[in-house]
């Protein structure tokens, strides 16, 4: 197996690392298929790998006797594992693939040593913690003050920011479950949608046909992580 060349790799965060810092993860990484619904992080279990996805996107949710409620995402702009960079080995959300997709692991011990080593990386990672935050919270700031349809108006638009095309293979079950909203709820908010044609849905597919329009509905839900991450990376979608 030839190493990954930084010229070629699809994720984000690590083509945006010096040449130094991706050298001196480029011997530990490892290519893997990444399948929906495959659990990458199990809560409150040791974190033994993480992942830096360049296709397909990764939920991070909060597990309760309710069922699940998402709290992030990450896609090919980031990585599912923050914990070990912030020095702690297990978290107690899950984090499984919401759409399949592919990217690399290292182990985690290997990720650590790296940062002990190079200051550099540690400090780039930190500020991609940054722009992780900034989404978290901006997801509770939507949950608490977005109606149904800018909420899914903004979780379709970070969809769409990390997945190739205009296609976003998700079912309404599914949605309404990353929402925590009823199904007919978001039943009725996607007919609203495409009545103002935005989207367009069918069955376990959802096509964008008018991002602009999309994000005037979000409003101020959507926006504000992404420009941080922006910020912060120096790179968007």
């Amino acid at each position: 197996m030839h190493p990954p060349q930084q010229l070629s790799i699809g994720n984000r965060l690590l083509s945006s690392l010096s040449a130094n810092d991706f050298a001196s993860l480029q011997p530990h990484l490892e290519p893997v298929p990444l399948d929906i619904r495959q659990v990458l992080i199990e809560p409150n279990t040791p974190i033994a790998h993480v992942y830096f996805p360049e296709a397909g996107m990764s939920s991070v949710t909060n597990n309760s006797s309710g069922g699940k409620i998402e709290v992030g995402v990450v896609g090919r702009e980031g990585m599912v594992g923050l914990p070990i960079v912030l020095g702690i080995d297990q978290t107690p959300y899950e984090h499984f693939m919401q759409i399949a997709g592919h990217g690399w692991r290292i182990a985690a011990p290997d990720l650590e040593q790296a940062m002990a080593q190079s200051g550099s990386l540690h400090r780039h990672l930190l500020r991609y913690a940054q722009a992780s935050h900034v989404q978290v919270s901006e997801t509770a700031f939507a949950n608490a003050n977005s109606d149904v349809e800018a909420r899914l108006a903004r979780w379709l638009l970070m969809c769409h920011d990390r997945v190739e095309g205009d296609d976003i293979p998700l079912t309404h079950e599914f949605i309404a479950m990353m929402l925590g909203v009823r199904r007919p709820g978001v039943t009725v908010a996607l007919h609203v949608l495409e009545g103002m044609q935005v989207l367009r849905a069918k069955r376990g597919l959802i096509t964008v046909l008018d991002r602009e329009k999309l994000e005037e509905l979000a409003d101020d839900a959507y926006g504000l992580s992404e420009a941080e991450y922006t910020r912060l990376m120096g790179t968007g979608r």
